[in-house]
């Protein structure tokens, strides 16, 4: 067959071949791709919804319980680190440490362009099935201009895969009164949530290595957005998960380690529901209304704590609360092997130091022993047994009783009348073990802050010196038995409750506990002082915040020296600083090469006679190389004084085993202008500080002995 004969043929076939492979590409086409699903809950603000889709990794896991469990009534599953729980039969979720609206949780699919903000809003589900029916219909017989009526009696019009709109019908009255329906503006319709502008997060590591607890300070509302504690702490929690992976990122990679839980403690409304408000707003004045109020609702919850009754119901909410939520969390995560520490703001941080001062050291902690040892050396009557003190009160008959009780000296100084009571003990025996307890009692707590307090009998001691401990039901030391007998003057008697927990670390933000002490009339932290269940003591400040106040001089009161410069997250300090410092060396160089011109040309206008010109010059030599008026000349190439200083050890006691206590933010540029006009965004600024939320990070993983990816300097 010749070439000319076999053309036709070969036309034939690539005209075949040709239209076969349109329809391949026609049926690739009207291929239907089932849409994925992700699930949103919603927010109401101020009576505005806004839906939030939940992170990829709790909406996988959302949707695989769906899939598996889809009726089961009772199924819970919980997300965001464990803090919420979803009820999915019901479609709710609730919050699982704290009180917080139920929010609704949608399956979503299609999404319509909100009116106001342009948001995308999820349909119905039930809707969104029929969107997907009517979808998958037109995808695949290649048939659009499909139209939809939803609940609403809306129009829904799938014109193409990329155009589908949404009319919202208008209705419009005349002057008769009748009404018509207009179609009014449409609306963008998306499927799927990978076709809308919206943040989803991946989710946060399963693994717990930590346990923060973070009490607020006054008020309900905790930064300059007038948010609350939960807020502001899902703020800190965020920034401290970015952190982990800028700084962490190869312990992470390692799987070392996952991150850190912060959970809210809340004490204000608890204090402000005990009818507080209706009594104050009968006595408040009716003019500046806000003002007042204001006040009443904030400023007044720290003349609140310097009240005897309420100061004891703030103690008691915060130490039950974190006691709570402590064991809640173990509930939770049983397999959870971390430490725990605490943090607290502005007057949060001063309840915390009170509570933790009031911490009793059991003879369990690790080095407990060696305290007790330490105090036994001092108090020989510390070592004494039961059957000892009871043979010195001339009271051995009871033994027997009290050794079937299995009753040893600690115990001894916690029973009350009831128990001896019980025990059978008559009155006259029980009158002077009572005696002998409350003697003990004083003796320990005036042994206890003699270790806070240095200095004379004039020197004061903490609120929190006036409990002798749960015992002492709230009483003070007597003024004969104390030795600072002025010490119980105006302070308030609370019986501060015991943690059921030892805190690593105590970090205070913010804190006015400096100021607090000294208004006590402390003047003085002796050196050797710690907290009883707490080594770690970190007190951290913004240079213009007004509420802060350093500890440090308090502990040594005779040395001048800065506080320790927080680092840049990312490095260094900032541009501003490092300018300010290198002109500030500037001017100092300036400064002292100017005086020196001055001293020789003075110098040489005075000059002696001939035969002394060498001695004259051997003087000037001698006094170029020394400041006039016997100061330290600086030298161009001598560091600044801040970093021989920093360079130094400073001793600063052992309230934080034996390291610097506090630690100054660097404020940014456009703070720098204006102090006053930044003082309060100041006060208000930890919850989303990197820098702050960093050293917590740094320092609770350095427990564990794991350093950041790369020391900042």
């Amino acid at each position: 067959m010749s070439a000319v004969e076999q053309q036709p043929a070969d036309a034939s076939l690539s005209s075949n071949s040709s239209s076969s492979f349109e329809v391949i590409e026609a049926d690739a086409a009207n291929k239907y791709e089932a849409v994925v699903p992700h699930w949103f809950y919603c927010k109401v603000t101020d009576s505005r919804e806004r839906w939030i889709p939940f992170s990829t990794q709790d909406s996988e896991k959302l949707e695989a319980a769906q899939k598996m469990r889809k009726d089961d009534e009772e199924l819970v599953v919980p997300i965001s680190g464990g803090r919420y729980d979803v009820h999915l039969k019901q479609r709710q979720c609730y919050a699982v440490y704290w009180e917080e609206e139920v929010s609704e949780v949608r399956r979503c699919t299609w999404f319509y362009k909100g009116e106001k903000d342009n948001k995308y809003v999820p349909y119905l589900e039930s809707f969104s099935e029929e969107l997907e029916e009517a979808y998958m219909i037109a995808v695949t017989l290649d048939e659009w201009k499909k139209k939809l009526e939803s609940p609403n009696r809306e129009i829904i019009i799938l014109h193409n895969p990329k155009l589908m709109v949404h009319y919202h019908p208008v209705t419009v009255s005349d002057d008769w009164g009748s009404s018509s329906a207009e179609q009014g503006r449409p609306r963008t319709v998306k499927r799927g949530v990978e076709n809308i502008s919206v943040d989803i997060h991946s989710g946060e590591p399963e693994q717990i290595d930590h346990l923060v607890f973070v009490v607020h300070g006054i008020g309900p509302a905790c930064d300059i957005r007038f948010r609350s504690i939960i807020q502001c702490v899902n703020d800190f929690r965020a920034v401290s998960l970015s952190m982990l992976q800028a700084h962490f990122k190869k312990a992470q990679e390692q799987q070392q380690i996952g991150r850190v839980e912060f959970l809210p403690v809340n004490w204000h409304s608890r204090l402000h529901s005990t009818g507080v408000d209706v009594d104050l707003e009968r006595i408040t004045l009716p003019s500046i209304n806000r003002l007042r109020h204001f006040i009443n609702d904030t400023i007044l919850d720290v003349f609140f704590y310097n009240s005897a009754t309420y100061c004891q119901t703030i103690v008691d909410t915060v130490a039950s609360e974190m006691n709570r939520l402590y064991l809640l969390f173990l509930q939770r995560n049983p397999d959870y092997k971390g430490r725990v520490s605490i943090a607290g703001h502005s007057l949060g941080s001063l309840i915390l130091f009170d509570l933790l001062t009031n911490q009793k050291a059991s003879s369990e902690d690790e080095d407990g022993k060696e305290k007790e040892s330490q105090t036994g050396a001092r108090h020989g009557a510390d070592a004494s047994s039961v059957k000892e003190i009871l043979e010195k009160l001339k009271l051995s008959e009871y033994s027997t009783v009290f050794e079937k009780e299995r009753m040893d000296r600690q115990a001894l100084l916690l029973c009350t009348e009831q128990n001896l009571k019980d025990m059978g003990i008559p009155l006259g025996p029980r009158m002077k073990i009572l005696h002998y307890i409350s003697s003990e009692r004083e003796t320990q707590d005036s042994n206890h802050w003699a270790q806070i307090i240095a200095g004379n009998s004039g020197e004061g001691r903490t609120e929190s010196e006036s409990s002798a401990g749960p015992g002492s039901a709230g009483s003070r030391s007597s003024g004969r038995n104390c030795p600072y007998p002025d010490v119980s003057l105006g302070q308030v008697s609370a019986n501060y409750p015991q943690l059921i927990y030892k805190p690593a670390i105590f970090f205070a933000f913010g804190s006015p506990i400096g100021m607090f002490l000294t208004v006590r009339g402390v003047k003085r932290i002796d050196p050797s002082y710690s907290l009883p269940t707490c080594k770690g003591f970190f007190n951290i400040f913004h240079p213009f915040d007004p509420v802060a106040y350093r500890i440090e001089p308090m502990i040594v009161p005779d040395m001048e020296f800065e506080p320790m410069l927080l680092p840049h997250h990312k490095g260094r300090k900032r541009m501003h600083l490092e300018l300010k410092e290198g002109l500030t060396r500037m001017s100092m160089d300036l400064k002292n090469n100017l005086l020196g011109s001055l001293r020789v040309a003075w110098q040489s206008f005075t000059r002696a006679p001939l035969p002394a010109v060498e001695a004259a010059s051997t003087e000037s030599e001698t006094e170029s190389q020394n400041c006039s008026d016997g100061q330290t000349e600086v030298k161009p190439n001598e560091p600044p004084a801040a970093a021989k200083e920093e360079a130094s050890p400073i001793n600063v006691g052992m309230l934080n085993g034996g390291h610097r206590i506090d630690y100054v933010l660097q404020e940014k540029p456009i703070e720098s202008f204006n102090e006053y006009l930044f003082a309060l965004q100041g006060h208000l600024c930890y919850w989303e500080s990197e820098d702050t939320v960093l050293l917590v990070l740094k320092e609770i993983y350095q427990t564990q002995g794991i350093m950041l990816d790369q020391p900042l300097q």
